[in-house]
């Protein structure tokens, strides 16, 4: 009897324990089915919704009021020519591709995701994210298709397939700076456009 009432026991805590793990899964498959950021890690705290844009920095950086702070976004896989890079001269299409990103998002507050693969921050402590507009639309995927922006893979993230073929795309119609530019490939992967000057 005493020994059956041990097993019993143990069984009560396995299966507590398998209801929690079960529960835990369904909460997080629930939170991702509904675009929601999940990790505490990725988000650092930051509450998740919609931020007013403050600045655009460039074509691929700009920097949102998260609850009365600023912060920096660097978009996530792309990375469009230089227009305020230090000892860098201006590059072809750069002014382009920050007047599109100023144009595209507008007056729009944006939505802000983690990429599940990557870090929550640069090197330089700007904040790594997706930028959608309030329409459900990814703001690197824009800038890439519409070839006002490199596809910037060197880092994992769950949409490098996809970038590389919008970029392929882009590259094959001639979209933006695909003609408009002469792109090189510096010795670390980075693609680059000549001086606008």
């Amino acid at each position: 009897m005493p020994t059956m009432r041990r097993f019993l026991r143990r069984g009560d805590v396995r299966l507590g324990l398998l209801i929690i793990l079960l529960v835990t899964i369904a909460v997080v498959i629930y939170a991702r089915s509904d675009g929601l950021e999940f990790s505490p890690q990725l988000t650092n705290g930051i509450s998740p919704g919609f931020y007013k844009v403050e600045e655009f920095i460039d074509g691929d950086t700009i920097s949102v009021n998260m609850d009365g702070r600023t912060e920096i976004i660097r978009m996530i896989g792309v990375d469009t020519p230089e227009t305020h890079r230090p000892d860098t001269p201006v590059q072809c299409y750069g002014v382009a591709a920050a007047d599109y990103t100023k144009r595209l998002i507008g007056d729009h507050s944006v939505r802000l995701e983690a990429d599940p693969l990557n870090t929550n921050r640069d090197r330089y402590e700007r904040l790594l994210r997706y930028i959608y507009l309030p329409d459900g639309t990814l703001v690197e995927s824009k800038l890439i298709a519409e070839g006002y922006g490199f596809a910037y893979t060197s880092f994992p993230m769950v949409k490098a397939i996809e970038f590389k073929a919008l970029e392929e795309t882009a590259k094959q119609g001639g979209k933006g700076l695909w003609s408009a530019c002469q792109v090189t490939t510096l010795p670390n992967g980075i693609r680059q456009t000549n001086s606008a000057n």
